[in-house]
């Protein structure tokens, strides 16, 4: 069934490809008329944006950087979507998730290396998955809705993050609330690095390690979701919670289950920002990836294959962005920032727009023959 009530006629390919690609040419189209207006010419600003974001090793390294953390909280957003909710507290998950990772690489870091990365990737998915539980608890046995207190608790882990910063992790002698740096042995490997060894040469730039991890994680997810009971389950409860408890599936105990799964996945983001990139605990080190991986998870239709691509797609908007505003001055971050919104708009609350149209295409007999039925 389609959302508009009726028998769908869209194939599958349609419905992840075409569509998705119909909505981000127009979000384009559109934000070419934004560029128009303020007097540049919008095929310049496109082939800025592209070369910004892929015009070389170390552009494309920060696209790549980007991309991580967004392929991180897009999965988030997937996996509670999965079960029927909508999971807005992706940057407070990844903000205590951080936090998880960077207690580790303080506290820890006598470890050897091969025994801090998977323990601090226990650490991030620990504290991301905890800061879920909480509101994945009340909305399965309060009903308190589950987008009210994910917000709020974007906004604690805020507060609790800067008294932790000003008042408890601070190195001893400074202003800036930062931690001190990390041993060595307790940061991740970055890529042109790990190239190195092996003999291939590319520029220095943030990606790092975890954008291999972010990749099997959005495997992982594939497997849990579509290969397993508990997936099964997940999405089950998500779209039928009445026909789940007839077949003997805990609503309650899948929202807790995806919630805290979400959390987990979202807390990732501390080992890319943190243990790869900061290489100290500090603030502000989520950037809005949290809501940003909501566009991610809608764009890519929650699924990892497509949350990669469109991460992918807002990775090369953060760094091709950055390089189309140097370049071209009157196009300035906040107008990037505009592009970024066109895309969510057209991806999320336009999603069905064109909806309608499209399915009449592949409708046996063609629009002629969808003219006839609705006469």
């Amino acid at each position: 069934m389609s959302k508009f009530g009726r028998p769908s006629d869209i194939p599958l390919w349609a419905n992840f490809v075409l569509v998705p690609l119909i909505n981000l040419t127009l979000a384009f189209m559109v934000s070419g008329l934004v560029v128009l207006a303020i007097g540049e010419n919008p095929i310049e600003a496109v082939g800025w944006l592209l070369r910004g974001a892929f015009g070389n090793q170390e552009f494309i390294g920060y696209t790549l950087y980007y991309t991580t953390n967004l392929i991180f909280t897009g999965l988030a957003v997937a996996v509670a979507f999965h079960c029927g909710l909508f999971n807005i507290g992706g940057e407070g998950q990844a903000y205590i998730g951080g936090l998880g990772v960077g207690l580790v690489c303080l506290y820890l870091d006598f470890l050897p290396f091969g025994l801090i990365v998977p323990v601090a990737i226990l650490g991030g998915a620990l504290f991301g998955a905890a800061w879920a539980y909480v509101p994945a608890y009340l909305q399965a046995t309060r009903g308190s809705h589950i987008v009210i207190t994910t917000i709020m608790f974007n906004f604690i882990a805020a507060s609790l993050m800067v008294y932790l910063m000003v008042n408890v992790l601070i190195r001893p002698g400074q202003q800036s609330p930062e931690s001190r740096p990390f041993d060595e042995n307790a940061t991740l490997w970055s890529m042109h690095e790990m190239l190195g060894w092996v003999g291939i040469e590319i520029a220095r730039s943030p990606l790092n390690a975890s954008f291999l991890w972010a990749l099997i994680c959005g495997f992982l997810v594939y497997l849990f979701i579509w290969r397993t009971r508990w997936g099964y389950e997940i999405r089950t409860a998500g779209q039928n919670q009445r026909a789940a408890v007839y077949g003997g599936i805990s609503p309650a105990r899948n929202i807790v289950l995806a919630v805290s799964i979400s959390g987990a996945l979202a807390g990732f983001v501390g080992l890319n920002e943190i243990m790869g990139v900061q290489q100290r605990l500090l603030l502000n080190f989520t950037a809005g990836y949290g809501f940003t991986g909501i566009a991610v998870a809608l764009m890519g239709r929650n699924h990892p294959v497509g949350i990669v691509l469109a991460a992918l797609l807002f990775g090369a908007l953060y760094q091709g962005g950055a390089e189309l505003a140097f370049e071209i001055p009157t196009i300035t971050r906040d107008m990037v920032v505009v592009i970024q919104g066109l895309v969510i708009l057209f991806a999320g609350a336009l999603e069905n727009m064109l909806r309608p149209q499209i399915e009449s295409l592949f409708r046996r007999g063609g629009p002629a023959d969808a003219n006839a039925q609705a006469e």
